[in-house]
This record gives C-alpha cells, sequence and structure tokens, in this order.
C-alpha cells in the first residue's frame, strides 16, 4: 500500500513537469512570433489611392528607438529558453518571461495609440501581424506568470 502512495506521489510531480514543459512550450513559440511579426507590416499607410506598409524594424528606424526592445528581447528570451533547458532554472526564466512580455506589450500598445493619434491627415491601420504579435507578447507574459505560479505551488 505503501508503493502505490509513492507512486501517486511521483505521478503527481511528472504531471506537473509535463505542465511546466508545455507552459515553456508555448513561452518560447509565442517569443518566436513576436520576434518573426516585428519584421512584418505593422501599419498601413494610404493616402490619394497610393498604399504602402510599415514594419517594426521601419518604425524603429524612423524615430521609433524604444521599438528595438521588441527584437531584443526577444531574442534573449529565446537565448535562455535554449540556455534554460540545460539548467532547469524555471523561476528565473518565468520571471524573465513576465518582464520582457509585459515590457513588449507596453511598447506595441504605445506603438498603437501613436498611430492612432497621427491619422488625422493620413489613413493608417494596424495590420493582422501586429496584432498577431501583440497577442503574442501577452502569451508570453500570462505563461510566465503561469510558470511561475505553479512552480511555487509544487514541493
Amino acid at each position: 500500500m505503501n508503493q502505490n502512495r509513492t507512486f501517486r506521489c511521483v505521478g503527481v510531480r511528472e504531471g506537473a513537469g509535463e505542465y511546466l514543459r508545455f507552459l515553456r512550450r508555448i513561452n518560447t513559440s509565442a517569443a518566436i512570433i513576436v520576434l518573426v511579426c516585428f519584421f512584418l507590416p505593422w501599419v498601413q499607410v494610404s493616402c490619394a489611392g497610393a498604399k504602402d506598409t510599415l514594419s517594426g524594424l521601419d518604425l524603429a528606424r524612423d524615430g521609433q528607438g524604444l521599438l528595438w526592445f521588441v527584437p531584443g528581447l526577444m531574442v534573449a528570451l529565446v537565448l535562455s529558453a535554449i540556455i534554460r533547458i540545460k539548467r532547469e532554472e524555471h523561476r528565473a526564466f518565468a520571471l524573465a518571461s513576465i518582464m520582457c512580455g509585459l515590457l513588449t506589450a507596453y511598447l506595441m500598445n504605445r506603438e498603437r495609440l501613436r498611430v492612432h493619434d497621427e491619422t488625422c491627415l493620413i489613413t493608417a491601420q494596424l495590420t493582422g501581424w501586429f496584432w498577431l504579435g501583440f497577442i503574442s507578447t501577452l502569451a508570453v507574459a500570462i505563461s510566465g506568470i503561469l510558470m511561475l505560479l505553479k512552480r511555487q505551488r509544487t514541493p
């Protein structure tokens, strides 16, 4: 009978490990999506029939220097995910994910507000790539929070 209890405890811990691996995969995949979306069109501008698009890279080059943090933070997060897999440092990675996700979401939301404020003379719209990247930053932050909470509950 004691063996069954021991087996059950081991099974619970293995289930928690699988859950953390699942969250790490979601986190890393979302960070890669944000990184890719940075180079895809974020804003579509149209004026008198002419259309143009601006990517996050274009916006960062044209005076929005803080946007350079978006790819920098996501590359750092992906690299730390690769390194962390070998070291199994869950808490530090969870905290880094939360901070990177929230800061990136803040920067992208700031850009969204700036685009909407400057659309008086020219029609500018955010593209689906921007929204995919923005939702992915939230996924990075939320999965980091879930990893941190799950890690604190396990004995």
